[in-house]
């Protein structure tokens, strides 16, 4: 029994060396495919990385892309908005004359509905008046034109009189309102 032990030991041993051997030839001979395998998979690793990083790029663009092209829709119309304003302090004008009862101009029922359709119009399309009278002066909102002395001690600092209406388009001003401020 001992002698079988032996022998299965120097046969396992053979084996054992064998196999060193084989694969030290093996490894020796196959060490440049898998260099050539590992140089492979870096590259193919650096491209996944380029790939998703353009990708996530060109996703960039296409969402600035986005946000651009509405805030230029709402901001189109802003010229031709700034153009008419003029037209509207002379329709207002007009109504506070005609709505002042010492007044001798009336305003007609038909100015009247074409002055609420220009409004509603305008409003629909974004435009919004700025209200100003009485409120506390922001320089970031009014242009102060002059000072005068407030007429009570709790409107010092807040706008007397409006000389001409501030608007917002689309909540972005486009015109600051022109006011008188109590000192």
């Amino acid at each position: 029994m001992a002698g079988k032990k032996n022998t299965e030991e120097v046969e396992e041993s053979k084996k054992k060396t064998g196999l060193k051997k084989a694969t030290k030839k093996a490894s020796k001979k196959d060490q440049k495919y898998i260099d050539e395998i590992e140089a492979l998979k870096l590259e193919v690793g650096e491209q996944k990385d380029k790939y998703l990083r353009l990708f996530a790029e060109f996703d960039n663009f296409k969402k600035r892309n986005m946000k651009e092209r509405l805030e230029l829709m709402k901001s189109a119309g802003q010229e031709v908005m700034q153009t008419i304003l003029p037209v509207l302090d002379d329709f207002d004008r007009a109504k506070k004359v005609s709505d002042d009862e010492s007044s001798d101009e009336n305003f007609s029922e038909g100015i009247s509905l074409l002055y609420g359709k220009i409004y509603s119009v305008l409003g629909n399309k974004g435009l919004k008046s700025m209200e100003s009278t009485g409120e506390t002066f922001d320089p970031e909102l009014h242009e102060a034109i002059t000072e005068i002395p407030a007429p009570t001690e709790e409107m010092k600092g807040k706008i007397i009189d409006t000389i001409e209406k501030g608007y917002y388009l689309n909540d972005k001003i486009i015109r600051y309102a022109k006011v008188v401020v109590g000192k």
